[in-house]
């Protein structure tokens, strides 16, 4: 029998027994100290629609057996697993869509571990517990659902056993079956796609632009700046865009996190005119931000894509996600990959309607990442 637990803060949970749990060491942003900083810098809170519940299974020897980040939403934002058709229908049919409870890790739409658990447990026991203990939470609490974003496949598919509706979405991961050189990842393309990002690659060199990668103490504070100012520059561009996260939670973040943080800078000379701000796992490696002072042909696919799949050969990592969205990565190499997300829905109508639309979406996004053809030609 495991007793779940919901705190109101990480700082209830002893950071290193957080950091012990199985799972945790694969991505920087499970930390504790990434939550920590989160919260520190006022980027989640009821303001912004992320009041955290930290979870937390504990046996009947009072021992840690497995803990997950979670948050009461009262809204939809930062989540990248769109449910806004969801909230309308419910609207539609009288019912209160938040608040809802999801675990995950805000503004991070990156495929890790959602539930953390101890050396020796059984994860299959504890993912049933777990979803159970959702279930409860939202009749406690009175809420709509409780949704788990972006756990990979073996966590999707114990959570998928215990009753909790399985979605699909479509990413473009690159992947490395272990590649020894850049030239043996572009071997797998047609001359036409070589040539095309060859040439890309030469022409931003021959404007004068160098990159570099630069990790832990190399990230000054002076490049934080220019981090935040390119963060702050892209997002204001689009009418979608969202300030989720402010200066504070970069200033913080890198000494947090050290080497698990990673900057892609592009300068001319030492002047600094671009860069992607990128979290490095165990053996993956995740873009997040990126912006620029000025516009430059084909300076974003390469701070943002081949400069970083040539590191990731180098460093043996095994797989580079470079965000949500993006068709157009398929032509820069990165696959269409399946991400995966489960939901409980406490009104029986709409979990009815919710789970026939998803098992036909999980065919059609199935079908489309099984055809990864144009990437090649």
């Amino acid at each position: 029998m495991f007793e779940l637990r919901v705190h109101a803060t990480i700082r209830d949970i002893a950071e290193e027994a957080w950091n012990a749990l199985g799972g945790v060491s694969e991505a920087p942003f499970l930390t504790w100290a990434f939550f920590d900083v989160l919260e520190r810098t006022g980027c989640v809170e009821p303001r912004s629609g992320w009041l955290p519940h930290y979870l937390t299974l504990h046996d009947e020897a009072e021992r840690l057996v497995a803990a997950a980040p979670a948050f009461l939403k009262g809204n939809s934002e930062g989540e990248f697993v769109f449910d806004h058709a969801w909230a309308s229908a419910a609207h539609r049919a009288g019912i209160e869509y938040f608040p809802k409870l999801v675990v995950a890790v805000p503004f991070t739409p990156a495929t890790a571990p959602r539930l953390l658990v101890a050396e020796g447990a059984d994860a299959s026991k504890v993912a049933a517990a777990m979803a159970e203990g959702l279930r409860q939470l939202v009749t406690r609490l009175e809420i709509s659902s409780a949704h788990v974003l972006f756990p990979p496949a073996d966590q999707t598919a114990d959570l998928a056993n215990a009753g909790l509706a399985e979605r699909y979405g479509l990413q473009f991961h690159w992947k490395n079956p272990g590649y020894t050189t850049y030239d043996d990842f572009l071997a797998r393309f047609s001359s036409k796609r070589r040539n095309q990002w060859k040439r890309e690659r030469r022409e931003v060199a021959a404007q004068g632009i160098e990159l570099v990668t630069l990790r832990g103490r190399e990230i000054t504070p002076d490049l934080v700046d220019a981090m935040y100012g390119y963060y702050t520059a892209t997002v204001d561009k689009f009418s979608w865009g969202r300030r989720y996260l402010n200066r504070a939670f970069f200033e913080e973040i890198v000494p947090r996190l050290g080497d698990g943080v990673e900057v892609v800078l592009a300068r001319e000379g030492k002047r600094p005119i671009a860069g992607a701000f990128n979290f490095a796992g165990k053996d993956a490696l995740y873009g997040r931000y990126w912006g620029a002072s000025e516009e430059r042909p084909f300076l974003h696919f390469n701070v943002c894509f081949y400069h970083s799949i040539e590191q990731c050969i180098l460093r043996k990592i095994g797989r580079f996600e470079p965000g949500a969205g993006g068709e157009h990565k398929m032509t820069r190499g990165f696959e269409p990959t399946i991400t995966r997300s489960l939901h409980h829905v406490a009104d029986p109508r709409l979990d009815a309607a919710i789970r026939d639309y998803l098992a036909r979406e999980r065919q059609a996004l199935a079908r489309e990442a099984a055809n990864p053809e144009v990437a090649f030609r």
